[in-house]
């Protein structure tokens, strides 16, 4: 059976689309950069929606992760592929269009921009798919760096996720009560489907 094939957009170090594409999972040529996104759904009390990653994953299989995320494909804006993602991944419908990322990091391969939403999602009504996604819960920010100490969440960058609590005033100041930053500016209203 044959692995299931991405189409990338190839981004220079600038992050432009260079009109190149590539197939994943592709040989990656020098100065060849691609998007990833990633959205960390937050509820009114302050904790993050987390995801369990299937044990199939090749990347850091049976970890905690954000709430979902992946790879752009190509064609997509930023915006987009992070609607798809959770749509895959979980069932749920964001509206992103007009919401910035909270913040971007550049890694080795290309760059990875964090969206953050408030929703008070039921867990329930979520459809989570199959080959990527095992378990979801709530987490509060103690749990999530207690994961982190014990090496069962995803690696990312030393302070990533308590960058979001740390950045909380950057949109229109809402705080969450146990510390959690109310960090996209509105909350969301949409349906699991």
């Amino acid at each position: 059976m044959s692995e299931h094939m991405e189409l990338w957009d190839v981004y220079d170090v600038n992050r432009v689309r260079t009109g190149k594409i590539i197939s994943r999972p592709a040989a990656w040529g020098e100065e060849t950069y691609h998007l990833i996104v990633h959205v960390c759904i937050f509820d009114s009390n302050g904790r993050m929606l987390i995801q369990k990653r299937c044990h199939q994953k090749r990347a850091w299989p049976d970890l905690w992760d954000v709430s979902a995320g992946g790879s752009a494909l190509a064609g997509e804006e930023s915006w987009q592929a992070a609607e798809r993602e959770t749509r895959e991944e979980l069932g749920l419908v964001l509206h992103l269009k007009d919401v910035r990322p909270h913040f971007s990091i550049n890694y080795t391969r290309g760059f990875d921009d964090f969206y953050a939403v408030i929703a008070d999602v039921d867990l329930k009504s979520l459809t989570l798919q199959e080959s990527e996604v095992a378990e979801v819960r709530w987490a509060a920010p103690e749990e999530i760096w207690k994961m982190e100490a014990e090496h069962t969440f995803v690696p990312y960058f030393p302070g990533v996720i308590d960058l979001i609590r740390q950045t909380r005033n950057n949109y229109d100041g809402a705080i969450c009560q146990s510390g959690w930053p109310a960090i996209c500016g509105r909350r969301f209203s949409g349906d699991a489907g």
